[in-house]
């Protein structure tokens, strides 16, 4: 037991600031960029590459709804057209918001001041996987613990849904799970938010068009926060839970630890 303790102790204090005071590392792939002057006349190279489909040309767009971060594209491009950056912020309020055609992304916007007086302080989510894999789930779990300690910010995961504000969703609502879903969703009392997790929670990612899924969880529920990633990272999903209670606009969450 003592020895329990003085590892604890030595240990210190683990919780990470928010904003984070030390850039991600370079091998974390954010958000990307793209420089369409590079790309040569006819070159299908990186929407070849794709495996999601996440890429169309003329002009050249990235849907990031569907990408799954993998580094292919990049790989394949011959001009270096397509770079990747330690960017974690990339949650919006659209659907349309992740169609990236340039270096702009227009990031998540705070809710109404009525939504922000009911939720802002004390947002209470219930999570549903509705045919995740559990990357998702495990990253939504990771803020739960001692680095992320998401309850700092009055937002915790309950077990039932009427006891939550809103659903957390990921997986890209399979034909066995939609009812599910649906009950879940009228479960919740009003108002309610609903947050997709995820390219398989956004667009069906992987399993796109798939007879088994719905394509995500705009199939089935309307969705006001759409959090990208393959799994996202527990930043990407904080961030975009604040922008939404309007945390981050207001700056009172510098550097919270």
């Amino acid at each position: 037991m003592w020895d329990t303790f003085k590892t604890r102790w030595q240990q210190g204090h683990r919780t990470q600031a928010f904003p984070p005071a030390q850039p991600l590392p370079e091998r974390f792939r954010g958000r990307p960029t793209i420089d369409a002057g590079r790309c040569a006349a006819g070159c299908t190279a990186c929407r070849d590459a794709c495996p999601t489909e996440a890429i169309t040309l003329a002009p050249l767009t990235f849907d990031l709804g569907r990408c799954t971060f993998c580094p292919a594209c990049a790989e394949a491009c011959p001009s270096g057209a397509i770079a990747w950056t330690p960017d974690y912020r990339l949650a919006t309020r659209t659907r349309e918001g992740l169609l990236l055609r340039d270096a702009a992304l227009p990031l998540a916007t705070a809710l109404d001041r009525k939504m922000r007086a009911l939720f802002g302080r004390s947002l209470k989510l219930r999570q549903v996987s509705a045919g995740g894999c559990n990357g998702c789930e495990l990253e939504l779990q990771a803020l739960n613990n001692v680095v992320f300690d998401l309850s700092r910010f009055g937002i915790q995961f309950v077990a039932s849904p009427r006891h939550a504000d809103g659903l957390v969703i990921t997986g890209p609502v399979t034909a066995n799970m939609r009812l599910a879903l649906q009950k879940t969703y009228e479960a919740v009392p009003d108002p309610k938010l609903v947050i997709a997790v995820g390219a398989c929670a956004i667009s069906g990612g992987p399993f796109l068009n798939s007879p088994a899924c719905h394509n995500g969880a705009t199939s089935t529920v309307p969705v006001d926060l759409f959090i990208p990633g393959c799994p996202p990272h527990p930043l990407t999903i904080l961030d975009g839970l604040l922008r939404l209670l309007g945390r981050l606009e207001s700056g009172r969450e510098r550097n919270t630890a």
